[in-house]
């Protein structure tokens, strides 16, 4: 196991300085899964959600999450997005829907961040726009599905 990067020799946070860094292509996917009721989903699906379309939202949520990330995580840093696609996997049987976010720049660091963070809004997005009619939603499984590019290069998520 490597060290914690963001902690400097006195042990105090820090962030991670980049400038010995080289720029490099950087994506990174990753996946949350929001369970409700199957009419629930069923409203979803026909758009019948009295606050609008539920996906629609949860789609720009999601962009315009990503893009804020280091606004809400202190030693994240600032970066020139290039790409985030915010995709959905509708499982009618299961009562689910599997969100998936992909961020994609050139940088000197890499965007896991800002794909956990979009797909976590866009989750959370779902949840708000539907709690009026099911209290039970579930947001479970974000996880990092994959990374690719800089020093340490490819990180595919094992299946479990």
């Amino acid at each position: 196991m490597g060290k914690i990067t963001h902690l400097n020799k006195k042990g105090e946070a820090t962030m991670v300085d980049l400038s010995g860094k080289s720029v490099t292509k950087r994506t990174a996917v990753a996946k949350g899964v929001v369970k409700m009721k199957k009419d629930t989903l069923s409203l979803v699906l026909k758009e019948g959600v009295k606050k609008g379309d539920v996906l629609a939202v949860a789609r720009i949520a999601g962009i315009m999450a990503g893009k804020k990330t280091p606004e809400l995580i202190p030693l994240c840093h600032p970066i020139f997005i290039e790409s985030i696609e915010i995709d959905f996997n509708i499982d009618e049987k299961k009562g689910q829907i599997e969100v998936f976010s992909k961020v994609s720049c050139e940088q000197k660091t890499g965007v896991e961040m800002e794909a956990m963070t979009a797909v976590t809004i866009a989750c959370l997005t779902i949840y708000d726009m539907c709690k009026g009619v099911d209290k039970s939603i579930e947001i479970k499984e974000i996880v990092l599905l994959e990374k690719t590019g800089g020093k340490s290069g490819t990180y595919k998520r094992e299946v479990l």
